[in-house]
């Protein structure tokens, strides 16, 4: 017996398109959703942390800080309260890792400018070097946006235990010279609670994708 497919042609169509749906509803439904993990001080290479934490497995929240950024305005903790932000720690004379650091970074600002929440942060290594002037000459030169983005001078020995102790950036001290915070290329991704949620080669292209991602991924998981 001949059949008329004609005849029955939308239903045939209504049928694949719900199947389709279904099929994509399940996809969704049985997909994972991906969690950042939060980095606790004895997850991190020891040599990056501070003596007194390297123990701990639990609880481990970025520390409260009182800086000057490149406008001479006092830059808090609080001025990143309820944010998810980026943080890494170079100097403006640095001749190495720290322009393309810097230039990662503006890479990064420039996918969050309409963003508000989430923000950068940079802290100097050699404080007495990167004055405010300094540090406002630099964030001219390199495009960096005050309202989303603070370059950080101060008290050399709070950036140090801002680094050893609560970013975990920062091998021990160095030679006794003016670069004696011998700093890594990594980016940390801080959310709204203050805790680490992942390490980023900041010399690496690749990275910054994956650092996008996880931002993404971040404000997912609070609702931004």
């Amino acid at each position: 017996m001949k059949i008329n497919f004609a005849r029955y042609r939308k239903f045939i169509l209504l049928l694949s398109t719900l199947s389709v749906g279904i099929l994509y509803l399940f996809y969704n439904a049985l997909k994972p959703t991906k969690i950042l993990p939060i980095y606790q001080p004895a997850e991190v290479s020891y040599e990056l942390v501070d003596s007194t934490l390297q123990h701990v497995k639990k609880f481990h929240k970025i520390a409260n800080f009182r800086l000057t950024n490149q406008n001479g305005n006092i830059i808090t903790q609080r001025d990143y309260q309820g944010k998810i932000y980026v943080a890494d720690f170079f100097f403006t004379t640095c001749p190495s890792i720290c322009p393309i650091m810097t230039d990662n970074m503006g890479f990064i600002q420039s996918h969050i400018l309409e963003d508000p929440n989430v923000k950068l942060l940079s802290f100097s290594v050699t404080p007495k070097i990167d004055s405010v002037a300094q540090l406002k000459k630099y964030a001219l030169e390199k495009g960096v946006n005050d309202k989303k983005w603070n370059l950080l001078t101060g008290d050399k020995k709070e950036i140090y235990t801002l680094a050893r102790k609560s970013y975990f950036v920062v091998k021990e001290d160095g030679n006794g010279g003016p670069h004696d915070m011998i700093h890594t290329e990594n980016f940390v991704l801080v959310d709204p609670d203050k805790r680490i949620r992942g390490y980023y080669d900041g010399t690496d292209s690749t990275a910054m994708q994956d650092l996008l991602e996880d931002i993404n991924t971040l404000k997912e998981e609070y609702d931004f």
